[in-house]
């Protein structure tokens, strides 16, 4: 469908945001432009998200190859600033912050008192200006928004920090893929080639003000790019022009499940740790002070950990889904967080926690499919790595 027509079209429809649908599912302000694109929907953590528009299959082999884009304005997006922030938002996260200059960020996680995950961010540094007062973005899940802004709002110093939460009034575009760079930089007035992963600035993109960061959900190069609404119908609009492919949420799954990155609220929650989930790196006992979670953690840390997250590979076409049960020696185990028949390797891939003792790459298992118990290996991860990311 050309540009303009689809530019004529939305101009004719009503914009369906949140207010809209108060009574029922949430809208971002790409919502219009999937329907025109035909793309099929689902409930997504309170949102009516796109699962797919020309087939999971080519949209992650388009990621994998050339380039593709998602809709993720449904993500919570918040901006804090203020004197001493970073001091502030260290006793929130196991990560040291401290260590972040201006223009790069840190995935990390907050925690609850027994260390268990309240959900997964990235904390965006932007640096400090001339009278001393620091800014940061964090991007949160969409279904742990409303929860993450509260656990914030009730941890930090509201009379130095000023929280802004600007999810209703961005949106947020993720272009993925080894030709990502190529198909964005012609929209963008800075050169975006030495940014290096986890690197982000302000720009100027189609002449407007952005926020664009070299992150992503999907283990290739790419951007995640945050515009006004407008700005980010036009920028979809020429990216879906220039011949960049439209993605939905199942082949995000299915990229993302072939880096190993965790899904909240499968893969991780807030009766998992990081220790447990394979997170360790983001844990740094040694360089930071106190933290919420952090004796709990030390714990771990010394006597090891009763459970930990494993990549599984099943034979055949037998995929593990999850809340499927794993078994070894014919009792239960352990349970698959997530599966799926991955498309770049071609065969079945999961994750699962089990005993620490049966967690060694090339330890045996069994997965119960449908009544059935299916042989399984414990994998290194990622189950796949691209040869097109770019350093930190």
């Amino acid at each position: 469908m050309p540009n303009g027509k689809l530019l004529r079209i939305y101009a004719k429809l009503p914009v369906a945001n949140q207010e809209d649908n108060a009574q029922s599912l949430a809208r971002t302000p790409l919502y219009q432009l999937g329907v025109e694109l035909k793309a099929r929907f689902t409930s997504f953590g309170g949102w009516e998200m796109p699962v797919q528009f020309s087939g999971i299959s080519r949209e992650h082999e388009a990621v994998r190859n050339t380039a593709g884009m998602f809709d993720i304005s449904h993500m919570g997006k918040f901006t804090l600033q203020g004197k001493n922030l970073i001091s502030q938002l260290q006793p929130l996260v196991p990560s040291d912050l401290s260590r972040l200059q201006p223009g790069q960020a840190q995935y990390t996680v907050l925690l609850n008192p027994q260390a268990g995950i309240i959900d997964d961010i990235i904390v965006y540094y932007q640096g400090e200006d001339t009278i001393g007062i620091q800014k940061a973005f964090i991007i949160v899940n969409a279904a742990t928004s409303a929860k993450d802004k509260a656990w914030l709002l009730q941890h930090l110093d509201l009379d130095k920090v000023q929280f802004q939460d600007l999810s209703p009034d961005k949106a947020l575009i993720a272009v993925q893929g080894p030709k990502a760079i190529k198909y964005l930089q012609p929209l963008v007035q800075e050169d975006l080639q030495p940014i290096k992963a986890f690197g982000h600035l302000e720009a100027t993109l189609l002449g407007k003000p952005a926020f664009l960061a070299r992150t992503g959900y999907t283990g290739e190069d790419g951007f995640e790019v945050m515009v006004d609404p407008d700005v980010g119908v036009e920028l979809w609009l020429s990216l879906y022009n220039a011949g960049v492919i439209p993605c939905g949420l199942g082949a995000r799954d299915t990229l993302r499940l072939e880096a190993a990155m965790a899904l909240y609220g499968q893969d991780i929650d807030d009766t998992t740790t990081p220790l447990e989930a394979g997170l360790g790196w983001l844990v740094h006992l040694d360089t930071k002070g106190e933290f919420i979670g952090r004796e709990i953690l030390a714990q771990q840390k010394a006597t090891g950990v009763q459970r930990r997250l494993v990549g599984l590979q099943t034979q055949g076409r037998n995929i593990a889904r999850h809340g499927y049960q794993v078994l070894s020696a014919g009792k239960v185990v352990g349970e698959i967080s997530s599966g799926t028949l991955s498309p770049t390797l071609g065969y079945p891939i999961a994750l699962a926690y089990v005993p620490t003792q049966l967690a060694t790459i090339g330890q045996q298992l069994e997965v119960e499919i449908r009544g059935k118990a299916y042989p399984g290996v414990v994998v290194k991860r990622p189950f796949y790595r691209s040869k097109n990311r770019v350093a930190n």
